[in-house]
C-alpha cells in the first residue's frame, strides 16, 4: 500500500484515473513525481481543505503522459508534471466559487483557471503550483465557443464576471 500524498489525499485518489483502468495504462508517478505531488497538495489542497473543515473532491492530480493523451489533455498540462490538481465541490460542503477565491486571495499558485463556468459557478478549479521562485499567480478562464475550448487570462477583478463574490468571501478571506 502506498502512503499518502497528504493529510486529506491518498495515493488511489491522487493517482486515480479511469481513462488508465479502461486503457490498461499506467499512471504511477516516479519518485520525483510523487516528491511535487506531495508539495501541490501542501501548497493547494490542504490549505483549502483545512480551511474550509469539508471534505472536497480531487477530479484529477496526476496523469501519465499517455493517460493525459488519452483524455485529451494539453500537452504542456501541468498534470503531468504533478503541479497541477483539480478540485470540486461534489460532496457540497462548499462551492467552487468559494475554493476559488480562496485560492486567489490567499495562496501562492502558479496558475488558477476557472474551468467552464455557468452563472457564476466555475464547473471545477484547476490550481498548479511550481515553486515559490516560478509561481506566476495567473488567473484564467476555460470556455467553449466557435473556435472551440479556449483560455482567457484575466485579472482578479474580471474574474469577478465569471465567479459569484457573495457575503460568504468575507469568511473566505
Amino acid at each position: 500500500m502506498k502512503e499518502n500524498i497528504s493529510a486529506h489525499i491518498t495515493y488511489k485518489e491522487a493517482t486515480r484515473s479511469n481513462t488508465a483502468t479502461r486503457y490498461g495504462l499506467s499512471n504511477d508517478p516516479t519518485e520525483e513525481e510523487l516528491a511535487k505531488m506531495k508539495v501541490t497538495a501542501e501548497k493547494l489542497f490542504e490549505p483549502v481543505r483545512v480551511h474550509f473543515d469539508t471534505p472536497i473532491a480531487v477530479n484529477s492530480f496526476f496523469r501519465a503522459p499517455a493517460v493525459n493523451k488519452k483524455v485529451g489533455g494539453s500537452k504542456t498540462s501541468q498534470h503531468m508534471k504533478a503541479e497541477a490538481i483539480d478540485m470540486d465541490d461534489t460532496y457540497g460542503g462548499v462551492k467552487n466559487s468559494e475554493i476559488f477565491w480562496y485560492i486567489a486571495d490567499n495562496l501562492d499558485f502558479d496558475q488558477l483557471i476557472i474551468e467552464y463556468p455557468e452563472e457564476g459557478e466555475p464547473a471545477w478549479i484547476h490550481a498548479s503550483y511550481v515553486s515559490e521562485e516560478k509561481n506566476r499567480n495567473r488567473i484564467l478562464v476555460t470556455q467553449v465557443g466557435d473556435e472551440g475550448t479556449t483560455y482567457s487570462a484575466l485579472t482578479k477583478e474580471q474574474a469577478k464576471e465569471y465567479v459569484t463574490v457573495d457575503d460568504k468571501r468575507e469568511r473566505i478571506i
